[in-house]
């Protein structure tokens, strides 16, 4: 792949991220959240939700790749490593990880979203998930307000869990 190539694939892929990150803000206003958008290119999440009154989340959003996997990590954007983001999201850098995965004909026939709390990445100790792994859970908002919640997370992720 020549230069050329590599800049097209880094656009591409950086509009499908930018897209996924929209489409999740959008459904997250939808639903009645108070969500900020963290604009700093440098950021190690993308929102931050206000559940209630005390409680906020810090949220990556993820696209959901072609190998059907959630990335844990987050340089890579048109196979260039960004440095700044190359550690595994973990309850330091962010609460919960979302992958979106839209499937498009001429526009968004469905998307789907895959919850996963940083709490369950630190206990599978992996760079990333097969979605084919969390389809019991796909688009289940409650992981959203109790992904901080150690005992939820142990219990409704044990399958997961070593």
């Amino acid at each position: 792949m020549n230069a050329e190539e590599r800049a097209i694939l880094g656009k591409k892929a950086s509009a499908k991220g930018f897209a996924n990150e929209s489409r999740l803000l959008a459904v997250l206003l939808d639903r009645g959240h108070n969500v900020s958008c963290i604009d700093l290119p440098p950021s190690i999440y993308d929102f931050v939700v206000e559940l209630i009154e005390v409680q906020m989340v810090r949220v990556q959003a993820k696209t959901v790749g072609k190998a059907n996997r959630i990335q844990f990590t987050g340089g890579s954007r048109g196979r260039v490593d960004r440095q700044y983001k190359s550690n595994v999201q973990d309850t330091t850098t962010s609460d919960i990880v979302v992958g979106v995965k839209s499937k498009k004909t001429n526009g968004d026939d469905r998307v789907d979203f895959y919850f996963v709390p940083t709490l369950l990445i630190e206990l599978i100790q992996q760079k990333s998930i097969s979605v084919n792994k969390l389809k019991e859970w796909k688009n289940n908002w409650d992981i959203l307000v109790k992904c901080k919640d150690q005992e939820f997370v142990k219990n409704t992720f044990q399958e997961l869990c070593p």
